[in-house]
């Protein structure tokens, strides 16, 4: 029997997850968010508004629930906070590798974490709570990357990078070994990183270089 799951998010990232997640053993039952003017991505599954809406629909299930956060970019804190808010209501992160993704047999990934078709995460790579791995993006071996990171897709770390929590390192970015990334960092598609970076900064260029300070932290 098919475990039932909820995604909070109902734009094109949950058109991404709902694409796969029959094949790890769920259904999805509902979708959340707080755009009362969304369009629901999947005309079967139903649409609730808010944390109200989480509330009363839970209040009538009986049994485990699990979830997934489809909410991307640089929003890791929210994708983490929102799925603290999930786990009062008794609503479990799991952790979701498309079966077209390769995970080291000794990486280790948090709850919540997502790694999409193509990616790949290497030898003793440690990813935090709430991450993305997107399309096509690698981690090499011994990386680090703290909880809300969200490497889109193509993006490549190196061996031996770190990336603090909640930062992005944008599409087909390249972070050089050894290099690393502070907390809540925007790192511009396209970009060579080669230094260490500090945090709450934007980055971008070849090489990679200071352009602003992160406002939105």
């Amino acid at each position: 029997m098919l475990k039932k799951i909820i995604f909070w998010g109902a734009t094109g990232h949950a058109k991404v997850l709902g694409e796969f997640i029959g094949l790890l053993g769920f259904k999805l039952v509902a979708i959340f968010d707080n755009n009362p003017g969304v369009t629901p991505p999947f005309p079967d599954v139903p649409l609730y508004i808010g944390g109200q809406g989480v509330e009363t629909w839970r209040n009538k299930q009986q049994g485990d629930v699990f979830c997934l956060v489809a909410i991307g970019g640089g929003r890791g804190q929210e994708r983490l906070e929102i799925y603290r808010s999930l786990e009062t209501k008794q609503i479990s992160p799991i952790v979701a590798v498309h079966p077209r993704a390769f995970v080291a047999s000794d990486a280790v990934l948090g709850r919540g974490t997502q790694v999409l078709a193509n990616a790949a995460v290497c030898a003793e790579v440690q990813i935090g709570e709430a991450c993305i791995i997107n399309t096509g993006a690698s981690v090499d071996h011994e990386s680090t990357l703290g909880a809300g990171v969200h490497l889109a897709p193509g993006a490549v770390l190196a061996g031996c990078t770190s990336v603090g929590d909640f930062s992005l390192i944008g599409p087909g970015a390249v972070v050089l070994p050894r290099v690393r990334i502070g907390g809540k960092v925007i790192v511009g598609a396209g970009s060579v990183v080669t230094r260490d970076v500090p945090d709450n900064v934007i980055v971008f260029g070849n090489p990679a270089k200071f352009q602003r300070h992160n406002v939105l932290t």
